[in-house]
């Protein structure tokens, strides 16, 4: 009888740190999946001078607090953005003087660009849910080889969050907190000037590769829940064993 005393005695510690391990080990996890909930951009073709559907995607709130409000910065080299209508918000586009006027693909003389597209929430986006906001634009021809940023401002109503944080030359993006959402563009292929469905047809393996990534980024919340409710029954698990230990002790 000792012997086998002396043996649950001292499995009793094993299982309560095995169980505060696991428990540990999901919560990080779960932290770690949230860090890299980041605003995404993800669009239908990444053909230079193709024009594009470039999805923005917003995954989760100001911490508790639901959104009130997207504001996305267009990047300079994109002058015409057509944005997409959404139910839940007011859109409206911030409108900026040229420094010098150019002329389009009609003739026709252009003075002034789209700076910034404003969605305004009617209905607050609550925390725990994601929308997703597109804008229809063409891709600059300059910007080839490059990373197109669009930084977006995203405002709850408790505090808001700026998505603005641009990497440094050879800097990995996962280092920022806030990291601006973008994507690269590549050289076009030669057909790459289609409208509508044909420029959805343009994709390239390159943006492929970078719409399930950002998918894979902006859907983590179902990991996270998991991974605390793991952790949550891992914690409960070893205070119950530790508490059954003592009472048998």
């Amino acid at each position: 009888m000792n012997m086998n005393t002396n043996t649950d005695s001292k499995k009793r510690p094993l299982l309560v740190s095995g169980a505060a391990l696991l428990g540990a080990v999901a919560l990080t996890l779960g932290g770690a999946a949230s860090a890299h909930a980041h605003v995404g951009a993800s669009p239908n073709t990444n053909e230079a001078g193709a024009y594009a559907v470039v999805t923005l995607s917003v995954p989760h709130g100001c911490d508790a607090s639901p959104t009130t409000k997207v504001a996305i910065q267009i990047p300079d080299g994109i002058n015409a953005v057509t944005p997409t209508r959404n139910s839940f918000y007011t859109v409206e586009k911030t409108m900026e003087q040229l420094d010098t006027p150019i002329t389009d693909a009609h003739g026709n003389e252009v003075t002034e660009r789209v700076a910034e597209v404003v969605y305004t929430a009617s209905t607050p986006l609550p925390a725990d849910q994601r929308d997703v906001f597109e804008l229809s634009l063409q891709l600059p021809e300059e910007a080839a080889g490059s990373m197109l940023y669009f930084p977006a401002v995203q405002t709850c109503e408790e505090g808001e969050l700026a998505w603005v944080q641009i990497p440094a030359d050879g800097q990995d993006p996962h280092e920022l907190e806030l990291p601006a959402p973008g994507f690269e563009v590549v050289a076009a292929s030669g057909d790459s000037h289609g409208h509508g469905d044909e420029a959805s047809e343009a994709n390239t393996g390159e943006a492929a590769a970078h719409n399930e990534e950002t998918a894979a980024s902006n859907d983590q919340t179902p990991l996270v829940t998991t991974a605390l409710v793991i952790g949550g029954l891992g914690l409960i698990a070893g205070v119950i064993a530790l508490i059954r230990g003592r009472k048998q002790a």
